[in-house]
């Protein structure tokens, strides 16, 4: 295998595509920011004076809901950029990616690589809203917080390309979005604490993956030793294990579809 010509340079094409796509498309961003950040704060203001935590120190409920905000972000826009994989099906271009000789990780590595880009770099914004609420970010914080954005996104945006790939109309794939991705956001501790849930929800949310992303992404904002019982190495070992199971799920359907194809 030529790992230039059939991975890297494809995945490269592809990912400036997605990016070149988004800049063209600016209201996406303001949708995208927009929407969580007013969640989370109306969300927040409102159920504050009612909430008392017993995880990360004790925080106010801004500053526990953060995490959850800032994954939610993500969330999206791994869904909207996956989007383009529906409308590259309709207007025939991913039907001439697919004849081209070149691999399904190449294919897979630019279209995830090109929505988890954009999902860190909108994550990024939102996290200069850390010090309204008193969280302080020093520069190898904020590094930390960027690599470990990018395998939450890297695994968001490849759940949400494994989920496209199979869907014919972007109708189908928002009923989807409103039935699986938006109750496994609910079930990762983004909007309560696993603690004093009922045992069959701390079970589900126990296997969700996004709840380990929130996890270690909380642990990174507050401290280590303000949260001394969190498991953050855990955690990040199945925030990493999950993006690369969907990479390889990825390309086993785009394999799949090739074959079907061919």
């Amino acid at each position: 295998m030529n790992l230039k010509n059939e991975i890297l340079f494809p995945a490269y094409s592809l990912w400036m595509r997605e990016l070149i796509r988004f800049f063209r498309q600016r209201s996406r961003m303001i949708g995208v920011i927009g929407s969580p950040i007013l969640f989370w704060f109306f969300i927040g203001s409102g159920l504050g004076n009612s909430f008392r935590s017993n995880t990360a120190g004790g925080t106010n409920y801004l500053e526990y809901f953060y995490p959850g905000t800032l994954l939610l972000i993500m969330l999206f826009t791994a869904i909207f950029s996956t989007i383009s994989i529906i409308e590259d099906r309709q207007e025939g271009y991913l039907q001439s990616v697919l004849v081209a000789p070149i691999s399904g990780g190449g294919i897979a590595l630019g279209k995830i690589a090109g929505g988890t880009t954009l999902a860190v770099l909108q994550g990024a914004i939102f996290l200069l809203f850390a010090p309204l609420i008193g969280i302080h970010l020093t520069v190898l914080k904020f590094i930390a917080l960027l690599i470990l954005l990018i395998a939450i996104g890297f695994g968001l945006t490849g759940l949400g390309f494994l989920i496209a790939w199979r869907m014919d109309s972007t109708q189908g794939f928002h009923a989807i979005m409103n039935l699986f991705l938006i109750p496994l956001w609910l079930l990762s501790g983004s909007l309560f604490p696993a603690t004093g849930a009922p045992q069959w929800l701390r079970i589900i949310m126990s296997i969700n993956p996004l709840t380990y992303g929130v996890s270690s992404t909380r642990t990174l904002l507050y401290d280590l030793e303000r949260d001394p019982s969190s498991s953050f190495l855990f955690s990040l070992v199945i925030v990493v294990a999950f993006a690369l199971f969907v990479y390889a799920g990825s390309i086993f359907v785009i394999r799949k579809k090739s074959l079907v194809a061919a």
